[in-house]
């Protein structure tokens, strides 16, 4: 009976050793790792909580722009942190919905450090510009301001990449906590701490200061004070870190939309122009004037990469140059109306613009009253595409911008030509400011431009580029009057010969189901 007994005992004990065997194999199996990065999903994010310590975490989506760079960031990471208490993974927000929107990690890019399995404390981590960064941020944030102590200023500021120095008298003042706060959450940025005091005064520094060098030049020196936020210092480095003018391009935009600086000035303009220095010049002056409030970017519109920007901010080749202000917060934007980008110009526009007198650029300027009761109509951006694409109606229609000397030279030219349709009522004269109303069609040259709409159901625009006089612009308008006469009359024989088409299919099937019926 007792051999019976200890013979049950073993069999049970080796039951639970196989069935505890199948479940670590279970479990070594559900957490799949690509190059030592975890791939994680709802079902086994609870269980890689559990086994880690340290659990950093990588939301991303496939098709979202930074999504590939950053997952080369997270590979090189997981390689360099191989055999620490951090483990790197992965989620597919894309396909693992629930999870995302559980975690409030929805709006991907997100990178956040689970610290022993809490999973509704997580500590968000900057989003990364290399490995690096991320060893540096885990090590920062376990560390203190003792860590980033120096005694030899000179290989520090050496660099091409910016260096921030604190130069501080205690390093338990208050001053420091926040300094080291900052370098935390600013992985990509060198920080070291300096408290020799021959070398603060070589630099004639009476207080804590935190000060900017790059390339061994000294750019800028932040006074700080008890008063001194965190973020106050962020903004500082992250705006004097660039340039005061910076390109738009793939390596920049990361930089630029996660500046803290939220209103941009961004200038429009064809570098290879022959005015192009005079330009930059001008832009780069007033952006000196305005650093810590508004971010001043370049854009190229000849660089074929900056189409979709170009296309966001409804700005065509041609137009250039020209300066637009948006905030990132409410995606406002602002036109500089005036021809003339010079640095007095620009430094009011923005002045305007911080102080809340500029003027936003609308989609569409609000409906004119009595628009259609003088001999030229008042279009705008909600009217355009209803009058100019009318089937029965020849609209001839001037684009313009009230800023320019050319456009508004051409005011009593097309006066003149209204007046000589005004007995024609399929002819309608228009026109609309191209500063103030989006438009969703494309002029192709600069402004002022004409552009005629003929009476068809076919939607047709005509650029004409004929000669700016009255006996030019009536032979023009009279040849396509015609010319759409006889397209015309083949739209409508096409037409006809649909709907018989229509009637005659109509009819065959009622006839098919009499005969079924029957």
């Amino acid at each position: 009976m007792t051999r019976l007994s200890l013979l049950g005992v073993t069999a049970f004990c080796f039951c639970v050793f196989v069935a505890s065997g199948h479940k670590d194999q279970k479990e070594a199996k559900s957490l799949l790792e690509k190059d030592g990065v975890l791939q994680l999903e709802k079902a086994n994010f609870n269980r890689a909580l559990k086994k880690y310590k340290q659990l950093l975490v990588h939301f991303y989506a496939p098709l979202s722009g930074d999504a590939h760079r950053l997952s080369e960031v997270f590979q090189r990471a997981a390689a360099d942190l191989h055999g620490s208490e951090v483990k790197l993974a992965s989620v597919d927000v894309t396909k693992d919905k629930d999870l995302a929107k559980e975690l409030n990690a929805t709006s991907a890019p997100h990178i956040r450090l689970y610290l022993f399995g809490d999973k509704h404390n997580a500590v968000p981590c900057p989003v990364p510009q290399s490995s690096t960064s991320i060893v540096t941020w885990l090590k920062r944030r376990a560390g203190s301001a003792a860590d980033l102590v120096i005694t030899d200023l000179s290989q520090s500021v050496s660099s091409e990449e910016p260096r921030v120095i604190g130069f501080f008298k205690e390093l338990t003042s208050e001053c420091v906590q926040v300094f080291y706060t900052a370098a935390v959450n600013l992985p990509d940025v060198s920080f070291a701490v300096m408290q020799s005091s021959d070398v603060i005064s070589s630099y004639d520094v009476t207080h804590d200061a935190a000060l900017l060098f790059k390339r061994s030049e000294l750019i800028q020196v932040f006074k700080m004070t008890p008063q001194t936020s965190t973020e106050d210092l962020i903004t500082f480095v992250t705006v004097y870190q660039m340039d005061p003018v910076t390109e738009y391009s793939g390596k920049t935009a990361s930089q630029l939309l996660s500046s803290p600086v939220l209103n941009h000035a961004l200038l429009f303009v064809n570098k290879s122009s022959a005015d192009f220095q005079e330009l930059y010049s001008a832009f780069h002056h007033a952006a000196e004037a305005f650093r810590m409030k508004i971010l001043f970017v370049l854009v190229n519109v000849f660089e074929p990469r900056n189409g979709r920007l170009m296309e966001y901010f409804r700005v065509r080749d041609f137009e250039a140059p020209l300066v637009r202000l948006v905030n990132l917060t409410d995606h406002v934007t602002y036109h500089l109306p005036s021809d003339t980008l010079d640095a007095d110009t620009i430094k009011t526009f923005c002045q305007s613009y911080l102080d809340g007198k500029a003027k936003p650029k609308m989609q569409s300027e609000p409906i004119p009253d009595g628009w259609d009761k003088r001999p030229v109509k008042e279009l705008v951006g909600s009217t355009l595409e209803e009058v100019a694409f009318h089937p029965n109606k020849t609209v001839f229609v001037l684009f313009y911008v009230p800023y320019s000397p050319e456009s508004r030279g051409v005011f009593s030219l097309w006066e003149e030509l209204a007046q000589a349709f005004e007995e024609h009522d399929d002819v309608v004269i228009a026109r609309i400011d191209a500063s103030a109303n989006d438009i969703n069609m494309s002029v192709q040259r600069a402004y002022p431009s004409f552009c005629l709409f003929p009476a068809l159901h076919a939607e047709r625009a005509l650029i004409y580029t004929g000669e700016r006089k009255l006996k030019d612009l009536l032979h023009f308008v009279h040849e396509e009057m015609e010319k759409a006469r006889k397209d015309r009359m083949k739209e409508d024989d096409d037409r006809r010969k649909y709907k018989e088409a229509l009637k005659a299919e109509e009819e065959k099937k009622k006839s098919n189901a009499t005969k079924d019926e029957l």
